[in-house]
């Protein structure tokens, strides 16, 4: 059966980890989540200027079945004096991404040099 079959790829999970306290780190963070399984993959989001973080992050598990074990134990429940919302990740909709305006176009006004 064709359809039994999973590649590497599909048996990896990716869970979002929100209300993180500011303070935690990659290596806090993927400590925490390795309990139930094998981590592949910990991020904090940082804004790219202050370099702080946002809040929230990922975490990538080698199989699926660790990463039902990590939602299960671990939503809700507090870290560092914060509750933890840990779910699968899903991809962001093109209609949710921040857009921005659009960039003008300088090469349209005559040059004066």
């Amino acid at each position: 059966m064709l359809n039994d079959v999973r590649t590497r790829e599909d048996k990896t999970m990716k869970l979002y980890v929100g209300n993180l306290p500011f303070s935690v780190t990659e290596e806090a963070l993927k400590k925490v989540f390795s309990e139930f399984g094998e981590v592949e993959e910990a991020n904090v989001i940082v804004d790219k200027f202050s370099r702080r973080s946002k809040g929230f992050g990922f975490v990538t598990f080698s199989n699926d079945e660790s990463a039902k074990k990590a939602i299960d134990a671990l939503n809700e429940k507090d870290f560092e004096g914060r509750n933890l919302k840990v779910s699968e990740a899903k991809p962001m909709d093109e209609s949710e991404r921040p857009r921005r305006p659009p960039r003008r176009d300088f090469d349209q006004r005559p040059r004066r040099y």
